[in-house]
């Protein structure tokens, strides 16, 4: 019987937030690097589905980059990276496209199965995610970098409290396909739609002064703070467009993001239902 009680406690604790955030906007990224690992995805998932039935708006955009490079590699093919950037040619861009839409579809499957109403979008449609040609110091192919968001077809499948699980393509106004970074997609996204939240979940606790420390755990960083983080160069590596993606989002309208481990079983409960939260958040 205190079990039960117990239980019954924890969701009377939940009720203020769920109570501030009914009918708002959620965006959440989910990296490719956690995507393959089937009992983590499961948890990831119920816990968005959770969040869907309570009544928060939920948009989920995915990445695919471990499963597009070993598609890469059972091809013969080399995969070339340039400040984390795929260089992507036209044979490369086929192999994107097709290993974005199949895990399209397991994600918009499973949250069905685990309870929820999903639909699969795919960027390059309906003007959802609208790019130009990325520059850089080396010609990177058909990678694009996002220049507009029409949300509209997002919102109409989330006012019907359908979870949008959104894959990061673009259309150039040559009308060509880009590979567009799932990061960017979803901080570009969350601006579109005035989201009350982004949440990145990695494979990681969060940002750390000292990778080599976890005494060294950073929970709380304002803007000014992550952008002193990444010319200090303590932000590094796959952590950087998370952080720069961040910043992009607070600067123009998103309230908060998160970084969070999605390892750590219900880290989304526990980041959105608790004030202390598990992972990193950032605010202006």
């Amino acid at each position: 019987m205190e079990e039960i009680i117990k239980k019954a406690e924890i969701l009377i604790e939940v009720l203020p937030y769920i109570k501030r955030f009914y009918k708002k906007i959620t965006v959440i990224k989910y990296g490719g690097s956690i995507l393959a690992e089937e009992k983590i995805r499961h948890s990831v998932l119920q816990d968005i589905v959770f969040l869907n039935l309570v009544g928060i708006r939920i948009v989920l955009v995915h990445g695919g980059g471990p499963s597009i490079t070993e598609r890469m590699r059972l091809k013969g093919k080399k995969t070339e990276f340039v400040d984390g950037m795929r260089i992507t040619d036209e044979e490369t861009l086929l192999v994107v496209e097709e290993e974005l839409q199949k895990l399209n579809k397991i994600i918009v499957e499973e949250l069905n199965k685990f309870g929820a109403k999903a639909v699969g979008l795919n960027g390059k449609e309906k003007g959802l995610i609208q790019v130009k040609k990325k520059r850089a110091k080396v010609d990177l192919g058909r990678v694009g970098e996002i220049t507009a968001v029409d949300p509209s077809s997002i919102l109409k499948e989330i006012k019907n409290n359908y979870i949008a699980v959104v894959l990061p393509m673009g259309r150039g106004p040559d009308n060509r396909i880009y590979n567009v970074n799932a990061d960017e997609a979803a901080s570009w996204i969350a601006v579109a739609l005035k989201a009350e939240k982004l949440l990145f979940l990695t494979n990681v606790k969060g940002i750390m002064r000292n990778p080599e420390d976890p005494n060294s755990f950073i929970s709380t960083l304002t803007v000014k703070e992550a952008k002193t983080l990444v010319e200090e160069k303590v932000i590094q590596e796959g952590m950087i467009p998370k952080v720069k993606a961040s910043i992009y989002a607070i600067e123009n309208g998103v309230k908060k993001t998160h970084i969070i481990d999605a390892k750590l079983s219900h880290s989304l409960l526990l980041e959105i239902f608790t004030n202390k939260g598990v992972g990193t958040e950032i605010l202006i």
